[in-house]
């Protein structure tokens, strides 16, 4: 007997969905399987859901949800044999769209009943894991305002990344270094990734693998307004780079600090973050999590 959690974010994406223990009784024979479906009610809820499912013996651990609910889960279950599944609910399902993890929830239950395992490589920062991408900057900002629309659908979306314009006046440098090589940039963006995919079909490192042992990363100095506006142009079609002040690197870990500050504001797998430290550690972590793909 497989024992299946089912660990669910109710309002990921538009909110529609009717998964519950009824509807997925209907995949997964009684017989054969023993499933169990939990709703988080509030944010980190996920978290302690998941650790109750581990305490439980659970075999797979399915997050129902978006990048932020699959965060939560495998951040739990690194290191240990339950597999993670995913039925990518939420607006960008940037990790689930370069696994080829489709939206449609039946076919996405196929797949985890398929149960094919891979093994994927994670982010760490400082203490923290990610498994799509992360980022200080723009993104973060974006992320920010988006989230306080407490809308999930597109327009929402493009209306933050308007909204974030004007936040993108801080001159404050960053050290980096990376590669053995150290420099000072005042960025616009400091993007790190894992996959190849922020969500929507949109991505800033459609080189990245999950299982390559890198992180890809690109830098991107500050721009004037017909430059941002240019960024965003390209980046629909995949040629951000041709930017002078965007800079490419792949690498296995990178450090960030700042002298003159005590936090740095991000994004972490699609949420806002505030890490209160001056200095980040990034790094990658080779082959760390079993998921069903």
């Amino acid at each position: 007997m497989k024992h299946i959690h089912f660990i669910i974010n109710p309002i990921a994406g538009s909110g529609n969905h009717k998964i519950n223990q009824e509807f997925l009784q209907r995949f997964f024979d009684k017989s054969s399987y023993v499933i169990a479906v939990k709703f988080s009610v509030h944010k980190n809820h996920t978290t302690q859901l998941t650790q109750e499912s581990i305490k439980e013996n659970a075999n797979i651990i399915v997050a129902c949800g978006g990048d932020g609910t699959v965060n939560e889960v495998a951040s739990c279950i690194i290191g240990t044999p339950i597999l993670l599944g995913i039925i990518p609910l939420g607006s960008g399902n940037g990790l689930a769209s370069n696994l080829k993890i489709p939206k449609n929830i039946k076919r996405s239950i196929e797949i985890i009943k398929k149960n094919e395992v891979k093994k994927i490589d994670v982010g760490l920062l400082n203490d923290r894991y990610f498994f799509s991408n992360t980022g200080v900057g723009f993104d973060a900002y974006v992320i920010k305002h988006y989230e306080e629309s407490n809308n999930r659908k597109l327009f929402s979306y493009v209306k933050a990344v308007f909204k974030s314009f004007k936040f993108m006046n801080d001159t404050r440098k960053v050290d980096v270094i990376i590669n053995n090589e150290s420099f000072k940039v005042k960025p616009f963006m400091i993007f790190i990734s894992n996959s190849n995919e922020l969500g929507y079909k949109v991505s800033l490192t459609p080189k990245a693998s999950l299982e390559d042992g890198l992180l890809d990363v690109i830098i991107v100095s500050r721009l004037n307004a017909f430059k941002i506006l240019l960024f965003s142009f390209l980046m629909i079609f995949k040629r951000h780079h041709l930017i002078k002040e965007v800079e490419s690197f792949q690498t296995k870990n990178l450090i960030l600090s700042r002298k003159d500050f005590d936090h740095f504001k991000m994004q972490i797998d699609g949420e806002y973050r505030l890490i209160e430290s001056n200095e980040i550690n990034i790094s990658i972590s080779e082959k760390r999590l079993n998921i069903i793909c």
